[in-house]
């Protein structure tokens, strides 16, 4: 784990990247803001989470970090280890932590709860929507204190990069960090309310867009060429053929516009 603070005193507000080792975005969106010379209003800290899995190329090392939240220090996972760590670090901040995606390429806020925080910072953020996550939160990082995560786009792709270092500026702007201003916007939030799941199969196939409400009776997605289709409506997200083990995604319900 690497921690750069900008400013003096003590931050109350942090970003951190690199979570997952196979999703670079973050890391190279912070190393860019830090080659500038920043001038901040409050003091800042910068955190690289998983430097190990990002030197391999892959996701994690022993477990998934954003399900290890809060750790333990004397674990025996690597992850569950840098999990206690990182949350020393953040615990008093409010974070924002950079994730990407294989599902959608515009990017998109998850939060643990549509709060004063959530209706303040998100609508100030170049995000297509907000999500709502409250039940699916075990291990992530908002076990380790308040957070805003950023899904910034396709995994592995320029886009991605230039959204995250855009939403950063943004998040430290919105939170007094960087002088100026931002600009508000209305940005749909959903909830999520269950796992798709995937049965087995040597192929899968999406048919549904993200955020794009699929009607009862409408074929969604495909295993080995067998359609699956909703048994009520619902708002897919995080919807993709290969991008967890055992779910397509998530279905969600509109709840609300920040």
């Amino acid at each position: 784990m690497r921690v750069e603070q900008v400013g003096d005193g003590t931050p109350e507000i942090a970003v951190v990247a690199g979570i997952h080792g196979d999703e670079p975005c973050g890391v190279r969106a912070v190393e860019r803001l830090l080659d500038e010379p920043l001038t901040v209003d409050r003091p800042v800290k910068f955190i690289v989470a998983n430097e190990e899995a990002l030197d391999r190329g892959e996701r994690f090392v022993d477990t998934d970090l954003n399900r290890a939240f809060p750790g333990e220090s004397t674990a025996d996972e690597h992850e569950r280890r840098l999990a206690a760590a990182i949350t020393a670090e953040i615990a008093d901040c409010l974070t924002l932590a950079l994730h990407s995606t294989q599902s959608y390429a515009e990017p998109f806020a998850v939060v643990n709860g549509i709060d004063d925080t959530a209706r303040d910072i998100c609508p100030q953020l170049s995000v297509a929507a907000v999500v709502e996550t409250s039940e699916y939160i075990e291990g992530r990082i908002f076990a380790a204190g308040r957070a805003i995560e950023i899904e910034a786009g396709l995994q592995g792709s320029d886009q991605a990069e230039e959204n995250a270092l855009r939403i950063i500026r943004e998040f430290l702007t919105a939170t007094g960090v960087l002088p100026g201003d931002t600009m508000r916007r209305d940005v749909p939030a959903y909830k999520l309310l269950r796992p798709i799941d995937k049965e087995q199969a040597e192929s899968y196939e999406v048919f549904a867009e993200n955020f794009k409400r699929v009607d009862a009776g409408e074929p969604f997605a495909a295993a080995d060429g067998e359609e699956l289709t909703a048994e009520d409506d619902f708002y897919p997200v995080l919807l993709s053929p290969y991008g967890y083990a055992n779910v397509f995604g998530y279905a969600a319900e509109k709840i609300d516009t920040l």
